[in-house]
């Protein structure tokens, strides 16, 4: 494809957790950087994340590996385009190359002014162009439903009043798994327009699930997937943005945890006046020292 972008890391030591494997935190950035860079290569101006599909993490990248990340625009929209996203790891003595993650995006041009941006087709070269071209339509249709699911569904259970309450004698509350970060955005965090980068984001809200997660499982939580990630608003630089993680419930060998996150600029920060800009769900499991799956407690909300 004529939009496609490829990007390379070798993973260092300081991007990488506690177990010598990368972090979440690095590859979403990375993963989200490249994406934008296809995006404006194809629309010409400056693009921001809008969304991401669901993200499922196959395999762990080690310290001294390489990391090999493939983008390209799948389809335009009228102001709006999707971008595949694949990353693979390459283990430099071996020479094997494994699939760490496939992703899908969606990206929004930034009009310059008051103009209006209208995105030109994309040049279709290869048959896999052409099926990703198709494809794309369907999980467009996909994500507008999702959504609109969703936001059916916490109607109902508002409305209903009726919330699920665990009876397990051995339940933990979920209370103590409620973790609050502050951080305040400054311009490496942000692209040249001032908006804050959504891999940025992504990275932070990594962390503090983590540290939700962790008080479960007393260790340290690998990240599975992240789910249903969109953007409601923008950010800037100068905004503070407030990150609020809790674990929503476990299943044996995994957790769920929720995080909000609300922005505020200086007038906002003083009158308590927060912008919800966006949430994501956040898939953890747990391994002991020993690499076995642990099992996580059942919790009471």
């Amino acid at each position: 494809s004529l939009m496609a972008v490829c990007m390379c890391q070798a993973v260092l030591p300081a991007h990488a957790g506690p177990r010598g494997e990368l972090g979440a935190g690095p590859l979403l950035r990375w993963m989200d950087a490249a994406a934008c860079l296809a995006a404006e290569k194809h629309a010409g101006v400056s693009c921001v994340t809008a969304s991401m599909d669901d993200i499922q993490f196959e395999e762990a990248a080690r310290v001294g590996q390489v990391i090999a990340i493939r983008t390209k625009v799948n389809r335009a929209f009228k102001t709006s385009m999707e971008v595949g996203i694949k990353v693979t790891v390459q283990d430099v003595l071996t020479n094997a190359e494994k699939i760490v993650s496939v992703a899908y995006a969606t990206y929004v041009a930034k009009p310059v002014g008051a103009g209006q941006v209208e995105l030109k087709p994309v040049q279709l070269l290869s048959t896999e162009d052409h099926l990703e071209h198709s494809l794309a339509i369907e999980r467009r249709r996909i994500r507008l439903g999702y959504v609109q699911v969703f936001q059916k569904l916490m109607q109902e259970s508002n409305k209903e009043g009726d919330f699920y309450t665990c009876e397990e004698k051995d339940a933990l509350s979920t209370e103590h798994t409620h973790v609050q970060s502050t951080e305040l955005v400054l311009p490496p965090h942000a692209n040249h327009h001032g908006n804050t980068f959504g891999g940025q984001i992504m990275a932070w809200m990594q962390t503090v699930a983590s540290i939700s997660a962790s008080r479960l499982c007393r260790c340290h939580p690998i990240l599975k997937s992240v789910n249903m990630f969109k953007f409601w608003g923008p950010s800037f630089v100068g905004d503070r943005l407030v990150f609020d993680a809790i674990v929503n419930n476990t299943f044996h060998n995994s957790v769920e945890v929720g995080v909000r996150v609300e922005a505020y600029n200086c007038e906002e920060w003083i009158k308590a006046q927060p912008r919800h800009i966006n949430s994501a769900f956040l898939i953890f499991s747990a391994v002991s020292d020993k690499g076995e799956q642990l099992t996580f407690p059942r919790v009471k909300p």
